[in-house]
């Protein structure tokens, strides 16, 4: 996670990094159609060259004019663990960046995953700045009109608050409280429409801080300055993990939804991606990612081109 010097988070998240990263991850398996190159994989300052299967006929779905491209992958490297800046303070990590990773090996093309603003990667992907957004983006029809995803995950939205906090067990409950959330994500929505809702029903309204990063809401929370937090339901259990005590879950998650791999609209890597999630799920590679990660409970089966349920 990128975080400033000063958090209670950076030291904690890079000691358990350090850990998870020694448990290894599975690669993919070989077969008749597919063979095996040498591919680089790229952070946005480090370079490492290993040995990775391509899927043949799953790169011949990868459009003859983005072959020889690196694909650029944006993260929003705060949100552990699907997406956060590992121990040497400058690699993109988390499930998200191994899986781009994977996908990369058996489409046959390199990958740079970089870190970036959340509420940016969208225009990003549409000013063709990048070439996926793998940032724990829930597949939405309101997104779908401006980019095309492929499923792969599924998540929900979960409370946290300092140990000893207020008790939330839905959304009705923040009326009267103060709650960070990042910009651009469902939780500022929810957050803001509950605000709505609260006032016209005659009560306290939400107060809503919105932040840059998952980093700057949760010190809001551990400082203070907002009493309720609002993340996917993965990144909140690893932030209360995470804190030794200083956060707790709260109430139940909601709103599950598939994640979906942004990708600029109409631009003819739906189908190479949905093949290479696809294929990863097969040969177990998926699961093994998950697992590293201890998210596994939010695998999915069915990965579909732009399948928003809201």
């Amino acid at each position: 996670m990128h975080l400033p010097k000063n958090s209670l988070f950076g030291v904690l998240v890079v000691c358990s990094v350090v850990a998870v990263l020694a448990a290894g991850c599975g690669g993919s398996k070989k077969s008749a159609s597919t063979t095996t190159t040498a591919a680089t994989t790229t952070s946005s300052t480090t370079t490492s060259t290993t040995k990775v299967v391509v899927i043949k006929k799953v790169a011949a779905l990868v459009p003859a004019k983005l072959k020889s491209k690196t694909l650029i992958v944006a993260a929003d490297a705060t949100y552990a663990p699907n997406e956060f800046i590992g121990p040497d303070g400058h690699t993109v990590v988390g499930m998200d960046a191994d899986f781009a990773q994977a996908l990369a090996a058996v489409m046959g093309v390199k990958a740079k995953v970089v870190n970036a603003t959340f509420a940016t990667i969208i225009p990003g992907l549409q000013s063709g700045k990048y070439g996926l957004g793998m940032s724990s983006f829930t597949d939405t029809k309101a997104r779908e009109k401006v980019v095309d995803f492929v499923t792969y995950f599924s998540a929900g939205t979960a409370f946290y608050t300092k140990t000893g906090g207020p008790t939330i067990n839905s959304l009705a409950d923040l009326c009267g409280h103060t709650v960070a959330v990042e910009r651009g994500t469902t939780q500022e929505m929810d957050a803001s429409a509950q605000n709505g809702k609260c006032k016209k029903a005659g009560k306290k309204g939400v107060t809503v801080h919105v932040y840059d990063t998952q980093t700057a809401a949760n010190l809001a929370i551990s400082s203070g300055r907002a009493e309720v937090g609002m993340a996917d339901s993965p990144v909140a259990a690893y932030i209360v993990k995470q804190s030794n005590g200083k956060f707790q879950l709260s109430g139940k998650v909601y709103g599950t939804a598939p994640y979906g791999i942004a990708i600029p609209k109409g631009n003819g890597m739906a189908q190479p991606i949905l093949a290479g999630v696809k294929a990863l799920m097969s040969d177990g590679t998926y699961k093994s990612i998950l697992t590293k990660w201890g998210i596994q409970a939010g695998a999915i089966t069915n990965p579909k081109i732009n399948g928003a349920i809201s």
